[in-house]
């Protein structure tokens, strides 16, 4: 079972997908959805248990992986009939289920790594001394 449903995607869209055939397709598309996200995160169902993430977030962003297909579903780049012109930004024009990179960072956070800092140097606004007694490095 997939966290999006036909209802999320329908809200979103700001219509009602009534027909059969429509309905079967949106659910293939967030089951598309699901799988890539499982495949790059296969424990989504514990991140979600422990809290690093919430299912709402996850609903969210199969859904709106969906309404890109659904606004574009054959990938166009650029449209022109007589006068009138189209153009689409390049994610939408991918015509593909597809997660982007803020997706994947959403999904991806991990409020414990976030919460420490990470790399070679830290700055503090405040004067803290080092921990290191001086003493014990066996400097004469």
């Amino acid at each position: 079972m997939t966290y999006a449903l036909l209802t999320d995607v329908s809200v979103r869209l700001g219509r009602t997908i009534s027909d059969a055939d429509g309905i079967a397709q949106i659910n293939a598309w967030i089951a598309d959805a699901e799988r890539i996200i499982l495949r790059r995160i296969p424990d989504i169902a514990t991140r979600i248990a422990d809290g690093r993430i919430t299912s709402d977030d996850v609903v969210a962003i199969e859904a709106q992986a969906v309404l890109r297909k659904v606004k574009n579903p054959d990938g166009y780049t650029y449209e022109s009939i007589d006068d009138y012109r189209h153009g689409l930004n390049d994610a939408m024009s991918k015509g593909e289920i597809f997660i982007t990179d803020d997706d994947w960072e959403i999904l991806l956070y991990d409020p414990a790594l976030a919460a420490s800092p990470t790399g070679a140097f830290s700055t503090r606004p405040y004067f803290e001394s080092d921990s290191v007694d001086p003493s014990t490095l066996g400097w004469p």
